[in-house]
């Protein structure tokens, strides 16, 4: 079984999302496979549509309930259409049968507004969904106690239902990898062990925006996942190559 996690940014091209979708698809003959994914980029112009305000707080989107509202119909929609894309496959949300369920990470939202974390993840759904040959294509968002949805970053969506299913994650976003020396290519980490990536955090070789994804890698080995790898979904051919270990960074726990 194999988690694929797809990044908003790296779906930005129509004709390289359904490639991709392709490759996907074309790996379900050997392998499981169930597809997480973001989606930005779309969030970001359906907000922007409906002239509600877009900011970020300690990297994560602030989510009023009427942004939750448009947030919800832009991954429903999305994971649809991904869904259609690869073909045996179907687009769920947290509601199907609670897929996802957690608590907002503040008391009453705070500042954040409707963020949360996944703390539960309904593995039945999804194992029932593969027996019968259908992928599983998860938007980012959880329910709460209540019911009522909140938003995920979908990395953590992603290394939540990894490490539930016990199964490696494939994180392919708009990067090629860890690099030592940022931006020389020649600089990148084939193998990154994580308490190796805590220390580069430290250090700083590891910034800004890679900081979210390396340690999304970690919190899906911590939750049960069996390796990380994260690469670039920019490119034609990559999950070949990543699971020939010829591409991306791959993480393990020591």
């Amino acid at each position: 079984m194999l988690v694929i996690k797809y990044g908003g940014n790296a779906m930005k091209s129509l004709e390289l999302r359904r490639t991709i979708a392709a490759e996907i698809a074309h790996l379900r003959a050997r392998e499981s496979v169930v597809v997480v994914h973001g989606g930005g980029p779309v969030i970001e112009q359906i907000l922007q549509k409906l002239g509600l305000e877009s900011h970020f707080l300690r990297g994560l989107r602030v989510t009023s309930s009427a942004a939750m509202d448009a947030i919800e119909m832009a991954i429903t929609r999305l994971s649809k259409e991904l869904a259609q894309d690869l073909g045996g496959a179907i687009g769920l949300s947290a509601r199907d049968d609670h897929l996802l369920e957690g608590e907002l990470l503040e008391p009453g939202g705070g500042e954040l507004g409707r963020v949360g974390q996944v703390l539960n993840v309904n593995t039945n759904l999804l194992e029932g969904l593969l027996k019968m040959g259908v992928t599983p294509v998860i938007g980012c968002m959880g329910l709460d106690a209540q019911g009522e949805p909140f938003n995920v970053n979908a990395d953590w969506v992603a290394g939540a239902v990894a490490g539930a299913l016990k199964s490696p994650i494939i994180y392919l976003s708009d990067v090629e990898g860890v690099y030592r020396n940022y931006p020389d290519p020649s600089s990148l980490i084939s193998n990154l062990s994580a308490p190796d990536a805590r220390a580069g955090i430290e250090e700083g070789w590891i910034a800004g925006g890679m900081i979210p994804k390396v340690e999304a890698a970690i919190y899906a080995l911590e939750q049960g996942a069996t390796g990380a790898t994260l690469a670039s979904g920019m490119q034609a051919g990559v999950l070949e190559r990543i699971l020939a270990g010829g591409a991306g960074t791959r993480f393990s726990q020591s």
